[in-house]
């Protein structure tokens, strides 16, 4: 989504005196690449800090030559001055050192860059901290890949295709917080894991470091081979603004009273170190800031930049709104939101009037003779126990002949979002619910989310159904799409399922199960779910067999107290028989509808493609994985899922160890992509890699997905209820291109969102402690899974007590020999060796700044904690619900 530019009709800024040193190690001023840069006058103008701008003739030529490259700009969280792009042909990402080279874009803009000469490459330094060379990968993963994990409170429906967040935990978006969690301080890139390739057989055997000296070594880059360096860009023009230009952060005084700027602007500092300083005019300040600016010192702002001219190193903004107190759940909530674009607003008058007006509302009787009744059917849902959109339910009915009935029936909402609406335009512009720990922003009105809509039990529903005769082993013998009416008997939680599936004789007492319609019976419903499960179980078998892929990892739920709000305690979440029952019926629907849109409009379906791997990355992981010995095969989605369902045992160590490994093997994955099929001229790029199909879309969840719901009026024209849509490929790709970006920055507002959580519970009920496992060893540092949490962080030696460390390499494998001064005079110091893969116990501990917390480790002699597969239940923790 493009975000327009704020201007205001104010006069040009130049850099002001100081503005280095305003800037500080933090400030969008103080890269080292802007050192060279600082504002001069000359001839009573200020000279340019940014390049101008290519025009779009140049950019159009270039980018057809191939002399220029464009891409989506990511800024490292945790080193501010380092920016990537990926690399069109899959090899390492192209790199952007400084806020000059970067010109002004900001992190998720689509930018065109103008490579360097070579001689202007970063060399990159083997053994040194500085080994992020691919840049702060964000959560890409696409919940295909993971499965319907459900983190929050209010997670409806993450039960399909199988969307879930995996993305909300914490992975390698070095936490895309500005506050400074460092949850995920792993590795930017896999790289960084494996002990450099760059020298081969030789032992590092570095001395042993006291807390004092510097462990850095200069290094003769002549010396280097030729891959150690990393084509690097400059930004030559912005394509795209997709960041929102919105930001959270603090106000402050200038620093020199006596300047001119300082009468009439104050500076804005964000959390997020990856967005300018920004000059604020005091008139949008509070009324007494200028006096008493300490009151303000924990208020947090949003602030918009409406500009950032060549000539300044800050950008100029307008103060938009005071938040609150920083650290409190409501106002850092607000602020994620309007970073990332969410419009929570309520919807209009206009476009409730779209809605149905008389209540209670009653299905037309004309519908009757366009749909097919299922009514008497054995319907039911299953959902998180707090669920309120109920967007999918399930139907099976045993044949004569042995085999089955299966039914999947969707919410029918393009019913009521006629298009062209101010319904649809708002819906069209959200893209998409955005679920948050403590509550939802719905894509849709809550008269249609939460009760026209959803499939609510002892009431008649319009549906959207594709019905099956499937055989009890899953092979499908018919098919049949429609527009159905249904009458869900009950609403099943997936404890209910679960409870089903586990005890196939027991006779489940009514007290324990949700009301269920007159016409049918709790034993009923109990046949049902057994005999979907039986399938579902052979439909997963062969999704494997046939090549499919599955990356679980450790994923966070929180219990939150009813009154405050604030959470009390958080559990690993389980996925168990009753999600992966519901996933394989969605896979199975949003399979088929791919094919018949695709099969009737082949120029104009809307598709869900899912590239392989990054070339440059899953070569590393694999030298990586070559290195510690591990028998890893990454020929294939089947080969790699193949290899960590038969690499690892079932003990405490294995698991820990296929955590770790699955988090490493998640990060050379890309995200997937809605697309118009008309836009993509190779067919072989449609493929879903982590599911191996050539074709998908996504169907089942029209609640709180727009893409869905195109995709049903698409199915609608297939079947002749209505004409093609009236959009050509482009148009249709870019309603896709909207869906992608919203998709992605509602991820992105997930995972701040449990990171938030996290960090205030490491606050009010630390320090935590747990089992840990090391996935990634540097020279002063190592990163770190917390088991208990799943939760990722870096462990610095210098805040241990330790009386020296040092690092080298065994064989080929990194490890720090870590020597702890004596808790006792009279004790000898313990000597602890962290290698990949070691577990150790770590204290998570919250720090003074707001939502920052540490790990470090504990001292060796002191451990004795329970095992971390101890706590992963937390199943009768009753979730929150907005």
């Amino acid at each position: 989504m493009s975000h327009p530019d704020y201007r205001l009709n104010l006069r040009p800024l130049g850099t002001p005196r100081g503005a280095s040193s305003l800037a500080g190690p933090c400030g969008a001023g103080a890269s080292p690449g802007d050192k060279k840069s600082k504002s001069k006058t000359i001839r009573g103008k200020k000279k340019s800090i940014f390049e101008t701008y290519l025009s779009k003739e140049d950019v159009s030529e270039g980018l057809k030559r191939g002399t220029l490259i464009q891409g989506v700009l990511r800024i490292n969280p945790k080193k501010f001055h380092e920016a990537f792009i990926p690399s069109p042909d899959g090899d390492r990402d192209i790199f952007i050192d400084g806020v000059v080279a970067r010109n002004r874009a900001l992190n998720g803009d689509l930018v065109v860059v103008n490579l360097l000469p070579e001689e202007q490459w970063k060399v990159i330094k083997p053994e040194s901290n500085d080994k992020e060379t691919e840049g702060a990968y964000e959560s890409d993963l696409p919940e295909e890949l993971c499965g319907s994990h459900l983190l929050q409170q209010s997670l409806k429906g993450y039960n399909d295709s199988p969307d879930v967040i995996i993305e909300a935990q914490f992975d390698d978006s070095d936490s895309e917080d500005g506050h400074g969690n460092t949850q995920n301080a792993l590795v930017d890139g896999v790289k960084k894991l494996s002990v450099c390739v760059h020298e081969k057989g030789k032992e590092d055997a570095g001395a042993p470091v006291t807390k004092d000296e510097n462990t850095f070594m200069s290094q003769d880059t002549r010396a280097l081979p030729e891959k150690s360096l990393q084509r690097s860009a400059k930004v030559v023009y912005i394509l795209e603004k997709k960041h929102s230009r919105a930001a959270t952060g603090f106000l402050k005084l200038l620093a020199d009273k006596n300047s001119e700027l300082f009468r009439k602007y104050a500076l804005f500092s964000p959390s997020d170190h990856r967005v300018p300083r920004v000059y604020v005019p005091l008139k949008d300040c509070p009324q007494d800031f200028v006096t008493r600016p300490k009151d303000y010192a924990n208020t947090l702002f949003i602030c918009r930049i409406v500009d950032w001219r060549e000539d300044s190193n800050f950008a100029l903004g307008q103060l938009a709104k005071s938040l609150g107190q920083a650290g409190e759940i409501e106002p850092e909530t607000e602020g994620i939101l309007t970073e990332y674009g969410v419009d929570f607003s309520d919807f209009s008058s206009e476009v409730l009037e779209c809605l149905p007006q008389g209540l209670p509302w009653t299905i037309p009787p004309e519908e009757f003779s366009k749909r097919r009744d299922l009514r008497k059917d054995c319907v039911f849902t299953i959902d998180p126990s707090t669920a309120r959109d109920l967007d999918d339910a399930l139907s099976c009915k045993p044949i004569a002949d042995g085999n089955f009935e299966v039914g999947v029936h969707i919410a029918d909402v393009s019913y009521f979002v006629p298009e062209g609406s101010s319904l649809d335009k708002v819906a069209a512009e959200r893209a998409t619910s955005v679920y948050l720990v403590q509550k939802v922003v719905p894509m849709l009105p809550r008269l249609l989310c939460e009760e026209l809509c959803s499939l609510n039990p002892m009431t008649d529903k319009l549906t959207f159904s594709v019905i099956w005769t499937l055989t009890p082993k899953g092979k499908i013998l018919s098919e049949w799409f429609g527009r159905t009416i249904i009458r869900s008997c009950t609403k099943l939680s997936y404890e209910h399922a679960q409870s089903m599936i586990e005890g196939p004789t027991r006779k489940i007492p009514e007290k324990e199960l949700p009301p269920v319609s007159p016409e049918h019976t709790s034993e009923e419903v109990h046949r049902a779910v057994l005999n979907l499960h039986g399938i579902a179980k052979e439909l997963r078998k062969q999704r494997f067999v046939d090549g499919a892929l599955r990356l679980d990892q450790l994923k966070l739920a929180f219990t939150l107290d009813h009154e405050t709000g604030l959470p009390q305690g958080c559990h690993i979440y389980e996925y168990r028989d009753s999600n992966k029952l519901v996933e394989e019926f969605m896979l199975l629907a949003n399979m088929a509808v791919a094919r018949k849109i695709h099969r009737t409009f082949p120029e104009r379906a809307l598709l869900r493609r899912h590239p392989p791997p990054q070339t440059k990355m899953l070569n590393d992981l694999v030298e990586f994985c070559d290195q510690m010995g591990l028998p890893m095969d990454f020929s294939s989605a089947g080969a790699l899922n193949k290899s960590l369902m038969e690499t690892f045992g079932d003990d405490k160590y294995s698991l820990a160890r296929k955590e770790v490994l699955t988090n490493m093997c998640s990060r050379p994955m890309q995200t997937a992509w809605y697309f118009c099929s008309g836009v993509l001229q190779d067919q072989a790029q449609f493929r879903h890699y982590a599911l191996n199909v050539p074709l998908y879309t996504h169907f089942t969840s029209p609640i709180r997905r727009f893409a869905d719901v195109l995709v049903h009026r698409l199915l609608a024209a297939t079947l002749g209820y209505r004409e093609l849509p009236d959009v050509e490929p482009d148009a249709l790709q870019k309603q896709a291109d909207h869906c992608n970006d919203r998709r992605m920055a509602s991820k992105r507002v997930q995972e701040l969102s449990t990171s938030l959580f996290f960090a205030i519970l490491v606050k009010e009920s630390g320090p935590l402690e747990s089992e840990a496992m090391v996935m990634g060893v540097l020279n002063q540092a190592f990163d770190v899974l917390v088991l208990r949490y799943g939760v990722q962080k870096r462990i610095y030696c210098n805040a241990l007590p330790l009386r020296s460390y040092r690092f080298q390499k065994v064989g080929k494998k990194p490890e720090l020999t870590l020597v702890w001064e004596p808790a006792d005079v009279e004790q000898e110091p313990a000597q602890q060796v962290v290698s990949i893969f070691s577990l150790v116990e770590v204290v998570l501990r919250a720090e003074a700044t707001a939502l920052k917390y540490s790990a470090v480790l504990k001292r060796p002699g002191t451990e004795g904690l329970l095992g971390w597969q101890d706590e992963r239940g937390g199943d009768d923790l009753e979730e929150e619900q907005d």
